[in-house]
């Protein structure tokens, strides 16, 4: 095909670069001298070590060649030395957009080992902003970006969902504190720290935020949370899309400026501090005119001043630390957590290499959002999941929510045994604090099970899941029954007119999407309340596009006892006083 066939999208990728061509872009482009440094560095390689075009240098090279054939003189005058190249069809597109989304984190581990300088995350990068500028990119992609411009969040939270989960959340933290005065203030002016969340812990962690408001409430903090504009994170880090990564950071940092916030306090998530903290700023043209930090700093420094007490006798299961790529390798953040890990647990394990040489926990760079490339991702987690085992832990502590839906995902598919929390959740479990709710006696449970008079249908195909499942229900006052596919779930559902049917993705039978379609048509099911329970997280973002009336919960397996009750709780609007 000749260049002036060339399809419009291909044309405009290629105009488009022109413009994205800084100093620092063209030395990446320009720089590399294919030593393969990279290659031993990149955890895609290291597992897929017959595969070549995983090496970084490669990847670069699909994208060079572009820059070299329009834009380097090398190009026009040597094209067959510096193999120089273009782009004419949407099918090539599509090539490189496997290349830019499906074999790269951009973790950033290839350009901290290289004798050149050269970042090839930043490249790499750049290229999905140009494919993106055309719309070619991952659907989850899409439709992330999508609910960031348009609701606000990358992740579609309602405001009216947001502020209820926050009420609720404040109930919780009176019932275990004993103080009225412990609540989640929302919208208040002038206060000291406005602080900002990735709003997955508002449809899927709901308790790290009741964590955190406990240190701010032991630490007497005079903190807000805002109503609206109050994701931290950023899509457009991971889509390579400017536009929106200023508008997303802009929306930030108005609204602190609005509230009179002195201090923005940003939870735990890599990038969410490195979009706010680092790029945000440049990003949205935007002179910041408060501090910015992360939740380590601030919770380090509530330890440092004698504003809270913790015990790590409380925390004594075997740790390890996992670094987020943006958290230590993008933002230096690597000797904050560990000062913080000493005070709060007894026993803290490294895992090697660590800090800024940390292999990436295979969900960055957007990767949990791809579910077309799932299988390959799990694949390369292949190198993570032998450091974790290596530690010898229980529990591995990270400080990025992406980064706990990446290991638990890998965890999950290399049988490790460990769980996966953070470090305000350790924190939060180390507080010392006087006059705590006393145990309820063994002989008083049966009177406060909170599930008494409540039907459950637990639908799931694997035995142990369902015994473990009936097991906790039941010790909780629930009257529980089973199905061991869509079939028998949707029989008994219409038979029994359960208050909650918990629902796997993966069973025997019809789709589950299409038993979950007829149980939401049913007028005389119209109450019933649904939640999903998957091993399948990468489907999270799915289940609520492509199901017509969302599910009322969603859990990934496996459960614990604790999260599993107060996601039931919330869903049947149980209160526990």
């Amino acid at each position: 095909m000749r260049e002036n066939s060339r399809s419009h999208k291909a044309q405009v990728v290629i105009d488009r670069m022109g413009k994205k061509l800084s100093r620092q872009m063209v030395g990446s482009l320009v720089g590399c001298v294919h030593c393969g440094l990279c290659t031993d560095s990149c955890h895609y390689v290291l597992a897929n070590p017959e595969d070549p075009t995983f090496a970084p240098a490669y990847k670069a090279d699909r994208i060079r060649r572009i820059f070299k054939h329009h834009y380097d003189w090398t190009g026009r005058f040597f094209p067959w030395w510096v193999k120089a190249g273009t782009v004419l069809t949407d099918a090539e597109l599509e090539e490189l957009k496997d290349i830019a989304f499906g074999k790269c984190t951009n973790c950033r581990r290839c350009s901290l080992n290289c004798p050149m300088g050269v970042d090839f995350a930043t490249v790499n990068r750049m290229a999905r902003g140009l494919l993106v500028s055309v719309g070619v990119m991952p659907e989850g992609v899409a439709h992330v970006s999508k609910d960031q411009w348009e609701i606000g969040n990358q992740m579609g939270v309602l405001k009216e969902d947001y502020l209820e989960t926050l009420e609720w959340m404040s109930e919780e933290l009176q019932d275990e504190v004993e103080d009225p005065a412990a609540v989640i203030p929302v919208d208040q002016h002038g206060c000291e720290v406005v602080y900002a969340i990735n709003p997955r812990e508002v449809k899927y962690d709901p308790r790290s935020i009741a964590d955190a408001a406990k240190i701010f409430w032991a630490a007497g903090e005079d903190w807000t949370m805002a109503s609206e504009g109050w994701d931290m994170t950023n899509f457009g880090l991971f889509s390579g899309d400017d536009d929106l990564g200023g508008a997303v950071a802009r929306r930030l940092y108005e609204k602190v400026e609005e509230l009179g916030g002195k201090r923005l306090v940003i939870s735990e998530c890599g990038h969410g501090f490195r979009s706010t903290r680092c790029e945000g700023p440049n990003w949205a043209k935007y002179d910041v005119g408060f501090r910015m930090e992360s939740s380590i700093d601030t919770m380090l420094r509530y330890i440092a001043e004698g504003r809270i007490e913790v015990d790590k006798s409380r925390n004594s299961l075997p740790v390890t630390y996992h670094d987020s790529c943006n958290m230590a390798r993008s933002c230096g953040v690597t000797e904050e957590p560990r000062e913080l890990l000493r005070q709060v647990c007894a026993d803290f394990r490294e895992m090697h290499p660590n800090r800024a040489e940390n292999f990436c926990c295979t969900g960055g760079g957007g990767a949990m959002s791809m579910s077309e490339y799932t299988a390959q991702r799990l694949t390369s987690a292949k190198v993570k999941a032998e450091q974790l085992r290596e530690t010898g832990a229980a529990v591995v502590v990270t400080s990025c929510h992406n980064c706990v839906d990446g290991l638990t995902d890998l965890i999950r598919h290399y049988k490790l045994d460990m769980k996966v929390t953070q470090l305000v959740n350790l924190v939060a479990e180390a507080l010392v604090i006087e006059e705590r709710i006393p145990a309820v006696p063994a002989v008083e449970v049966a009177e406060v099970a909170v599930l008494t008079g409540r039907k459950i249908v637990v639908a799931d195909d694997e035995p142990d899941q369902v015994i473990y499942l009936k097991s906790v229900l039941e010790d909780h006052g629930a009257e529980v029954h089973t199905a061991e596919d869509g079939d028998a779930a949707l029989e008994l559902s219409k038979r029994l007119k359960p208050d909650l049917l918990t629902l796997d993705l993966a069973m025997p039978g019809r789709e589950v999407t299409e038993i979950f379609d007829i149980l939401r048509g049913q007028s005389d099911l119209a109450d019933l309340k649904i939640c999903i329970i998957t091993g399948r997280p990468e489907m999270r973002k799915l289940i609520y596009e492509r199901m017509d009336a969302p599910p009322d919960g969603y859990l990934d397996k496996p459960v614990e006892e604790e999260e599993l009750i107060l996601a039931v709780r919330k869903i049947l609007e149980i209160k526990v006083h």
